[in-house]
């Protein structure tokens, strides 16, 4: 008896394991597409702010419109933002609120990572490439669409 509840023990263990692992493989999996964020403004009391940007999908470029995304304190001349986009099946479903799903990280160079979600499952982790800024998602959320 003793036997047969330790193998079914590592059994468990094992699905466990095998089921945190794959967590990760998320983030190895190439992105559906990519953004870039261009076109940022300073706002009084908001920092800077992006107001339109680029996704790049199966080849092709889409001018995005942004609403909600920023970083705190600009103490630079221009600043800088780019993302990966996973889940992206087809376009249409890149328009939508996105959501925080993971913020605060810290990439090389200094830069913030953020990652948000849409309602579409539609993942995009954005990161701000100016050395000490930290991504903002606004309070209601990030909008972004595809300008027609």
């Amino acid at each position: 008896m003793k036997i047969r509840m330790g193998l079914i023990g590592l059994a468990v263990a094992g699905v466990l394991a095998a089921s945190v692992g794959s967590g990760g493989a998320e983030e190895a999996k190439a992105p559906d597409a990519t953004v870039e964020f261009t076109e940022g403004s300073v706002a009084a009391g908001i920092g800077f702010s992006w107001g339109s940007g680029t996704l790049t999908y199966k080849g092709k470029k889409y001018p995005i419109s942004v609403d909600g995304l920023s970083v705190g304190s600009v103490g630079a001349s221009s600043v800088s933002a780019s993302g990966k986009v996973y889940h992206l099946k087809k376009v249409e479903d890149f328009d939508g609120n996105y959501a925080a799903v993971g913020t605060g990280a810290t990439v090389g160079g200094g830069g913030g990572v953020s990652t948000m979600r849409n309602q579409n499952g539609v993942v995009i982790d954005v990161v701000a490439t100016t050395q000490g800024l930290k991504l903002t998602i606004g309070a209601g959320g990030v909008k972004m669409a595809i300008k027609k």
